[in-house]
C-alpha cells in the first residue's frame, strides 16, 4: 500500500512539474520575430577599440571608437553608435587627414563605411569638410557624399550638394555648388 501511494505521489509530482513548465513558458512575439528575421543582437561587442588597417605592413588608417558592435546578417555590418575617429597615414606614417563622426556603420563585405551626424574631415593643410553623411570606400580610397557639404579653406568657404575626394582629402570636387564666400585674413587685408 505504501509503495502504491509512493508511486501515485511521484506521478502527481511529475505531472505537476510538467504542467507548471508547460504553462509557465511564455513567448514574447517581438523576440520571436527578431529571431525569425535574424536580428538577434551583436555577435561581438567591444569598448574603447583601436583598429589598424595596413597594406604590406604599413599602417594606412587607425580607427578608434568608444563602442563597436558587429552583426552577422545577410549583409554583415559593424556599428559604432557612440562615435568614431579615423586617422589616415601616408607611407611615411605621417598624418594626411582625420575623420570623425557621431555614428558610423561599416559594411564588412563591401568594405564601405558610412559616417553620419556631425561628420568632420580635416586634411594636413587644415582644409575642413563638414557634412551629415559621408561614405568612405576602402577599395577605391574615396570619400563621397550626396548631401549638403561645407568646405572651409584658409581662403574660402564653399557650400554645395554632393562631393567626392581622395581619402586624404588633398583633392576634392564639389557638385552643385550653392555658394562661395571669400575669406580675407588680417594678413591679406593689410596688403591691399
Amino acid at each position: 500500500m505504501i509503495l502504491r501511494l509512493r508511486r501515485n505521489f511521484d506521478q502527481i509530482v511529475l505531472l505537476t512539474l510538467f504542467a507548471t513548465g508547460l504553462f509557465s513558458c511564455e513567448n514574447d512575439l517581438n523576440k520571436v520575430k527578431l529571431y525569425q528575421k535574424g536580428k538577434v543582437g551583436p555577435v561581438e561587442s567591444a569598448r574603447n577599440i583601436k583598429i589598424l588597417y595596413s597594406d604590406s605592413g604599413d599602417v594606412k588608417v587607425e580607427v578608434t571608437a568608444p563602442l563597436l558592435e558587429r552583426y552577422e546578417a545577410e549583409r554583415p555590418y559593424t556599428e559604432m553608435t557612440k562615435g568614431v575617429k579615423a586617422i589616415f597615414y601616408d607611407d611615411g606614417m605621417n598624418v594626411t587627414s582625420r575623420l570623425q563622426a557621431d555614428y558610423a556603420i561599416r559594411y564588412d563585405r563591401e568594405l564601405k563605411m558610412e559616417a553620419r551626424k556631425n561628420v568632420l574631415v580635416v586634411n594636413e593643410k587644415g582644409d575642413q569638410l563638414n557634412t551629415e553623411h559621408l561614405i568612405w570606400d576602402e577599395r577605391t580610397q574615396k570619400l563621397t557624399s550626396d548631401e549638403f557639404v561645407k568646405i572651409t579653406t584658409k581662403d574660402e568657404i564653399i557650400y554645395g550638394n554632393g562631393f567626392e575626394a581622395n581619402q586624404d582629402f588633398s583633392r576634392y570636387r564639389i557638385f552643385n555648388i550653392k555658394g562661395i564666400i571669400s575669406v580675407k585674413t588680417q594678413e591679406h587685408a593689410t596688403d591691399s
